[in-house]
């Protein structure tokens, strides 16, 4: 079961990449970024490496996208 979890999750990362490069708007593709970042931390869970899980899942799933985001909302459609 184990073996099956290492290729479900590059398969997620993958759909993830594919979504936000094809995302519409920028806060969908902050956010599926974000859904990227968890399932890379998520991934190397499974090939048990935890420290890099917890860096990736602290600096890319919660801190990059946060920033993001707050970036986004603090620019408006005038400022384009």
């Amino acid at each position: 079961m184990i073996d099956l979890l290492g290729p479900l999750f590059l398969l997620l990362m993958v759909v993830c990449a594919l979504a936000a490069l094809n995302a519409k708007d920028l806060l969908s593709a902050v956010t599926i970024f974000g859904a990227f970042s968890f399932f890379s931390a998520v991934y190397f869970v499974v090939q048990d490496a935890p420290d890099v899980a917890f860096t990736e899942a602290a600096v890319g799933a919660v801190i990059t996208t946060v920033f993001f985001v707050c970036a986004i909302q603090r620019t408006s459609e005038d400022d384009q």
